[in-house]
């Protein structure tokens, strides 16, 4: 397959595959103290998967101001270093949230508040712009929202952003950013448990790149957790919020998500690859539009993610096979 990808209508040259940034943040919370990240961090193994990941050709990464309360913008900041013209980054506003005590204290929707947060952005990334630039409040008001598009404009014309998504499960809210000349993706769900086909359908009639978040279905799709077995405390999984199905509280993986993943297992893992790149050659072989990007905190990680490249989309027998199993 190739192993590129043009980000939507913006002519800009992206591989296949991004890497999410969200893990690398480390722990932080919201303000009753619910975890909202993936347990403790090792920054320099972060700065390392990162490096190693662009060795393997991952050109996008994709992390958000509030990922470890800024925290994860200025581990990939610095570990991009001299090759930040080499990749393409994109981060995310709309949450508030307290550096020093690493909380999300709110949301903010103003358009005053998006450039305030996009200057504060670039600092920590140590860029002096963003590739792509993500609305981080998925049920925002779609009349505010309009307002935020034409600021994103006004950011592409002075050169601060080169394009803008926004990151929403609702192709009714994703159409209204699509409307703007520079909206080049959208940023939604998608993985082998969990379709979209609405957005993906949206995606193709506007030409805009489908980011894929949660490719790996928080970690169920990697084939390395068990039902029952039990998470840290600081990982959001192991209090799971109503918007992340697929983990019980306390116990971890959801049996039934887990024997789903097991009746998958066959054809995700052909050809030699892992479960995780099973995982996301589906992801590859649902729409030439799509580009996962899985979470990581190892070298190991990185290179299990990025080997996936190599071995490309399932068939469309497999997909139809994945379908049979899975009664869609």
């Amino acid at each position: 397959m190739e192993t590129t990808r043009t980000l939507g209508r913006s002519g800009i040259e992206i591989s296949a595959l991004g890497f999410g940034c969200w893990a690398i943040g480390g722990e932080w919370s919201d303000a009753d103290g619910q975890p909202l990240g993936w347990g403790t961090v090792d920054d320099e193994e972060s700065v390392r998967a990162v490096r190693r990941a662009l060795d393997l050709g991952v050109t996008f990464f994709d992390t958000a101001d509030t990922y470890g309360a800024g925290h994860s913008e200025r581990v990939l900041g610095r570990a991009l270093g001299k090759r930040r013209a080499d990749v393409v980054v994109a981060t995310k506003w709309g949450n508030v949230f307290d550096e020093d005590t690493r909380t999300l204290t709110g949301a903010d929707d103003s358009p005053a508040y998006a450039r305030r947060a996009l200057t504060a952005s670039l600092r920590r990334l140590d860029t002096d712009h963003v590739d792509l630039y993500q609305l981080h409040l998925s049920d925002a008001d779609p009349d505010r929202a309009a307002e935020l598009r034409e600021m994103c404009e006004e950011f592409v014309r002075e050169g601060l952003i080169r394009a803008y998504a926004w990151s929403t499960d609702d192709p009714a809210r994703a159409a209204v950013f699509a409307e703007g000349a520079h909206c080049a993706a959208v940023q939604h769900r998608l993985n082998v448990l969990q379709d979209a086909p609405e957005m993906l359908a949206l995606c193709a009639e506007s030409g805009l790149a489908s980011i894929n978040r949660s490719p790996l279905a928080m970690g169920l799709l990697t084939g390395k957790r068990a039902a029952g077995q039990p998470l840290d405390a600081g990982d959001i999984r192991s209090t799971p919020p109503a918007w992340l199905p697929g983990f019980v509280p306390g116990t971890g993986a959801d049996r039934e998500w887990t024997r789903r993943v097991d009746a998958l297992r066959d054809v995700l893992t052909s050809g030699g690859r892992t479960l995780a790149q099973g995982a996301l050659a589906w992801i590859w072989a649902r729409s030439p539009y799509t580009v996962p990007i899985p979470g990581f905190r190892t070298v190991a990680q990185a290179e299990e993610n990025a080997g996936a490249l190599a071995k490309g989309p399932l068939s469309e027998g497999q997909l139809a096979e994945v379908d049979g199993i899975l009664g869609r």
